[in-house]
């Protein structure tokens, strides 16, 4: 939300001290809605990597990878620990992308969650030829340097400042992939700004989706999973919109900006 200057500010304390608790919450809808999320869209059961945000793991996304798998995707963990927001993470996902081409012989979609989806489209960049589409969950890809309520721990678990980050770097991340890409979003984040989580403006093959919900949360709201089936679902070569009806969007906010 931006103050009377125009500036963007970062969440709100209220917002950041409630995250643990609207997650929790969220991760109670996760589990009182497998019946509603087993009907969701279906695709060709691609493989598709996911990665973990800042100091999270793997563990942070099993919610939805079992929810990946249970549709029938080849979900993927992104195998390197904690992440502890290096960039080097970039080049070792970059081999595992390629390996992962070679064994399944198909594009990978990637699903990235926070830092994690920097890192997507940082990937998807570099190896557009092995990607198929990109999804991110509240990364701030068009703000890195901007302040946020986690900027502290970045520069704790990685030693670095985000000022000394490379500008050609954060021009590349902020620019679209040359594959589809959605962003998703939500205004209740209390972790990074929502204006900084999607595109300033959206293009022929990226779109911003605004859901309601927390940061933390992200990774196991069903609606935030029943919008990536959406996504996933699409035939390659194919990719459209995210489709919302007069019902939906309760749940997916259309974005004024007027």
């Amino acid at each position: 939300m931006a103050d009377a200057t125009g500036k963007i500010k970062k969440p709100s304390v209220f917002l950041l001290l409630s995250e643990g608790g609207r997650a929790v919450f969220e991760y109670g809808l996760y589990m009182l809605s497998q019946s509603q999320l087993k009907k969701a869209k279906k695709g060709d059961g691609h493989p598709v990597l996911v990665l973990p945000g800042l100091f999270t793991s793997d563990f942070s996304t099993k919610p939805l990878r079992s929810f990946l798998s249970m549709l029938g995707y080849k979900a993927l963990p992104w195998g390197l620990g904690r992440n502890l927001g290096d960039y080097n993470y970039v080049v070792q996902l970059e081999e595992k992308l390629e390996k992962l081409y070679k064994e399944h012989n198909q594009k990978i979609s990637i699903i990235g969650w926070s830092l994690g989806g920097v890192y997507a489209r940082e990937l998807a960049r570099l190896q557009p030829k092995y990607v198929r589409q990109v999804i991110t969950l509240g990364s701030p890809f068009a703000g890195i340097k901007q302040d946020n309520n986690i900027k502290w721990l970045y520069e704790f678990v990685s030693g670095k400042s985000v000022e000394d980050l490379d500008d050609d770097l954060l021009a590349d991340i902020l620019t679209p992939p040359p594959v589809p890409a959605t962003a998703i979003f939500s205004k209740g984040d209390g972790v990074v700004s929502w204006e900084y989580c999607m595109e300033a403006e959206e293009g022929p093959t990226t779109q911003n989706v605004q859901v309601r919900g927390s940061h933390s949360g992200l990774g196991h709201n069903p609606i935030t999973l029943l919008c990536i089936a959406d996504r996933l679902a699409q035939p390659e070569g194919q990719w459209r919109r995210f489709q919302r009806d007069k019902f939906d969007e309760f749940f997916y906010p259309i974005l004024r900006t007027a």
